[in-house]
Parts: structure tokens; sequence; C-alpha cells
């Protein structure tokens, strides 16, 4: 599959092969007006998406590959959920809560992630994490 935003059009694929097709930090399958959806490869040996939070997001993950660390609070210093993840485990993170998940295994972590609303520009492909905080700015 060519992993790029399909936008608004109806589409039908295998979104585990797709997630595990990923390599790059952040890669966006669909963008629509409610929703959207993205894939992720965060990198072994302690990479993470870093401790963030949408206050109008609601998030949900899910692990094709790998085994991280997921952390979640409605304060930045009061987290009250660590747990972790594996390969098939989901993550549901409400608005307005902060989260990181961090890699924590020696392989890859395989993420595809569902926003809603969309929080991500159309076609995003983010080749690492510092070219999307620098995106994000």
């Amino acid at each position: 599959m060519e992993l790029r935003d399909y936008g608004k059009e109806p589409i039908a694929f295998n979104i585990e092969e797709a997630t595990l097709q990923n390599e790059r930090y952040r890669t966006t399958l669909w963008t629509g007006e409610h929703f959207q959806l993205t894939v992720m490869s965060i990198p072994a040996g302690g990479g993470d998406i870093g401790m963030e939070i949408h206050p109008h997001v609601d998030q949900f993950l899910r692990l094709e590959a790998g085994t991280g660390k997921v952390e979640m609070g409605r304060e930045k210093d009061n987290i009250t959920v660590s747990k972790i993840v594996k390969d098939g485990d989901c993550i549901i993170i409400p608005a307005n809560t902060w989260h990181n998940v961090t890699n924590v295994g020696d392989v890859p972590m395989k993420v595809y992630s569902i926003y809603s609303p969309p929080n991500h520009p159309f076609d995003t492909k983010e080749e690492t994490k510092k070219e999307a905080e620098e995106l994000e700015g």
C-alpha cells in the first residue's frame, strides 16, 4: 500500500499491514471532517511521543508491534495511569488528558492512532520526532 493520506475518499485496507509497513515517525493515512488515522513508528531504546495534551481531541491508539509504557493523567505532574502495553493492546486517551507512550522494548514500536476530530494537517509525513516537533513549533 502507498502510505499517503487518502483524504475523504472511501477506502478499505489492512490496517495492521499498513502500520507495520510504516517506517516514519508519523504518517497520516486518512483525514476526514470528524476523525483522522495516522500510523507511527517509535524507535527502540526509549523513543517516545513526548508528554502532551490535546484539549479538544479524543485519541485511540493500538500497538501492532513492540512494547511500550503508557502514562496518563489529568494533570501533567499527577500521572494516574502507568501501564506496560504490547502488540494487540489499545490505549484510549480522552480529550484534555496528559499522556506519553515510551518504547521500552528493543524493536520499533508500531502504532496506529485515531484522532477525533483530526489533529494533524492533511498528508502529514514526519520522518522523526524532531521533525514533528519542529513542524508543530
